[in-house]
Parts: structure tokens; sequence; C-alpha cells
């Protein structure tokens, strides 16, 4: 599979949980499966990065049950979103020298991600008549998602 379709599709994820995409590259990172040893993205394999994204992952899955939370279009969560898009896609890119593209891949996943993630979580949520299952089912995917699209990388 192309590194900039993989690079997409973390951003995607991006899209869907900000938090989870880099929490899932570092991890892929740290387990060896994405190779950025001795490139500028060798600190996403960390344990430090591997264990404060992880951290970040989980307390963005919390507080994205909240009715208090924003949406995801608003500048603050959609500015996230994009960051963590390309930050995802360009570690994702750094093995291979690939850099730039892959980050520009990831922050376009992560526009996809976000608008569209929203569209199909709302439509779920009116089908179950309230937002919480809607939720729950774009976390599993999310997640699900993530980690099948670092380990497409080996």
């Amino acid at each position: 599979m192309s590194l900039y379709l993989i690079a997409l599709l973390i951003g995607i994820v991006a899209g869907l949980r900000a938090m989870t995409a880099p929490a899932a590259v570092s991890w892929g990172a740290y387990l060896g499966w994405l190779p950025v040893a001795g490139t500028w993205a060798a600190f996403m394999g960390h344990w430090i990065a591997v264990a404060i994204l992880s951290v970040a992952a989980i307390a963005e899955l919390i507080t994205d049950q909240l009715p208090s939370t924003p949406s995801r279009k608003v500048p603050q969560q959609f500015g996230a979103r994009i960051a963590a898009g390309a930050l995802s896609g360009a570690v994702i890119g750094a093995a291979a020298g690939l850099t730039i593209g892959a980050l520009i891949a990831g922050i376009v996943g992560a526009v996809i991600g976000t608008y569209g993630g929203a569209e199909v979580r709302r439509r779920l949520a009116a089908a179950f008549g309230k937002d919480l299952p809607a939720a729950l089912i774009e976390d599993v995917v999310a997640i699900a998602a993530a980690l099948l699209i670092v380990r497409a990388v080996i």
C-alpha cells in the first residue's frame, strides 16, 4: 500500500479522534512497525511519547462523550485535527523520506475525517435517537482503523 494512502488514512482517523492518530503512530514507532529510528521522527518511538499520547487519546475518548465538548468543526478543534493529521502523516512518511508529501496527505485526510466523521456521526445519532451510541461506534472505528493503518506500513 502506498505510504501516501496510509498517511491519508491516518489523517482521516485524526479527523475522527485527534489524539488517536498520533498515539497509534507513536505506538507503531515504539513497536518497530514504523521504522523511524535515525529520522527526525524517532522521538515518536520513545516510551515517554507513547505514554503522553496514549493518556491524551484516552482523555479525548472520555471528554468526547461530554455534552459540553465543542463541535469538531470549531476552529480550535479543527486546527488540532489538522495538526494531528499532519504530524501523523509526516511520521509515516519519514522512514521513506516522504515527509512533506505524507504530511500533506495527513492534512487532507484530517479534513475528510473531520467533515465526513461529523456527518456520519450526525446520521447515526439521528438513527439511534441519541448521540452516545454513535460516539461509541466512532471511537471503535477510529481505534481499530488506526491500528490497522499503522500496522499496514510494515
